[in-house]
């Protein structure tokens, strides 16, 4: 009997640890294709898409709620929750079905997102073991030092993060993935001359 495929289709093996087995797969032109999946009425603009080894999260921002002029932070907080909340309800089973081809195409779990005046909210996103359940930013920060081989493994990256909490984190890691470009780009032409 063939094993049980991941309810978002066919692929590659599932691992019973949560994730695809191997390597993954490219996520070049994800973004474009995923911006030419969405209805063009469901976002107020542009959506952020950012992809990396385990997700591709997609948050769209939406048009706000019309309040009177008087209304309050509480109700204002209040009627964009619940944009968020009928956006969520009402596209479910197309928001399902983009999600399901781009897993599919990109080897991803994809997770979905809105934002509505000044409320975030994140749903249906992917939380990956890694020595502890990480979200897609604090992943992305590990990944960044295994590739630019200052650790060996997440784990190795994780410990070497927690004793450099606080210091210059955001800079540093900006830096190191501006060379890390540099590094390929040196790469990509080869040497010359040779």
């Amino acid at each position: 009997m063939p094993g049980k495929q991941p309810p978002w289709g066919a692929g590659p093996p599932w691992s019973r640890a949560g994730g695809w087995r191997g390597e993954p797969a490219s996520a070049e032109g994800a973004a474009a294709w995923i911006t030419g999946a969405l209805p063009d009425d469901w976002f107020a603009e542009q959506p952020e898409i950012v992809i990396d080894r385990d997700e591709i999260l997609i948050v769209g921002r939406l048009a706000p709620p019309t309040l009177a002029e008087d209304a309050s932070a509480a109700d204002r907080a209040a009627a964009e929750a619940g944009r968020i909340a009928r956006f969520r309800e009402t596209t479910r089973d197309q928001r399902i079905g983009i999600a399901r081809q781009a897993e599919h195409r990109y080897r991803r779990k994809v997770s979905w997102g809105a934002v509505c005046g000044g409320t975030r909210e994140l749903f249906t996103t992917l939380s990956a073991p890694v020595m502890t359940r990480l979200r897609q930013p604090e992943r992305q920060v590990l990944d960044t030092l295994v590739d630019a081989g200052v650790a060996r493994s997440r784990s190795d990256a994780l410990a070497w993060c927690v004793r450099l909490v606080g210091k210059h984190t955001q800079q540093w890691l900006d830096e190191l993935r501006q060379a890390m470009g540099a590094v390929d780009e040196l790469r990509r032409r080869g040497p010359e001359g040779v």
